[in-house]
């Protein structure tokens, strides 16, 4: 029996960023799966890039989130909302199709704030309806103070964070099952 394909969408460009540590704990918490994060290192949306052609990032983009059984993405806050590299890969995305359309999708967030991003999921949430993924209503996890919250491994340290989103991640793999199943 083959693992489901899971995709890491981390909304942060930086190595060492937050959000990339939770996804990576999210993909660790979800257990065996063919695991792929992926890189938004994206030109900026412009009408004149399009016309010439997409542009080979996005189109990979597009197929892993059409190949994947389960999206996982962890957004920073940034100014009150998503960061605008996540927003400019839903942007691109968008013009491909619909890869998105019925993808059990779960949304974290990690912010150094005390909201742990809240309103950058909201934010999130909002941006994705268009596209019909199946969005996971919860158990929420927001990872606030997130400069403290991971050891030197990448591991969250707080065991309510750790079971939220290992709870999180059950969802998610029982909501992947009819898509791995039928790969």
């Amino acid at each position: 029996m083959s693992h489901p394909r899971l995709l890491g969408i981390a909304g942060a460009l930086r190595t060492g960023s937050t959000n990339r540590l939770l996804v990576r704990e999210a993909a660790r918490l979800f257990g065996p799966a063919d695991f792929t994060e992926a890189d938004l290192h994206l030109p900026l949306y412009d009408g004149d890039v399009e016309e010439r052609g997409m542009p080979e990032a996005v189109t990979r983009l597009a197929d892993q989130i059409a190949a994947s059984d389960a999206i996982v993405i962890s957004t920073p806050e940034y100014n009150s909302g998503i960061s605008g590299v996540l927003k400019n890969a839903l942007d691109w995305v968008s013009r491909t199709g619909k890869p998105w359309q019925d993808k059990p999708v779960a949304i974290l967030s990690a912010a150094a704030g005390r909201s742990g991003g809240a309103r950058a999921q909201f934010a999130l949430r909002l941006a994705l309806t268009p596209f019909r993924p199946r969005l996971l209503s919860g158990p929420e996890v927001m990872i606030s103070e997130s400069y403290a919250a991971f050891d030197d491994n990448g591991r969250l340290i707080d065991a309510n964070s750790v079971e939220l989103l290992g709870s999180l991640m059950n969802e998610l793999r029982a909501e992947s099952a009819p898509l791995a199943a039928a790969a």
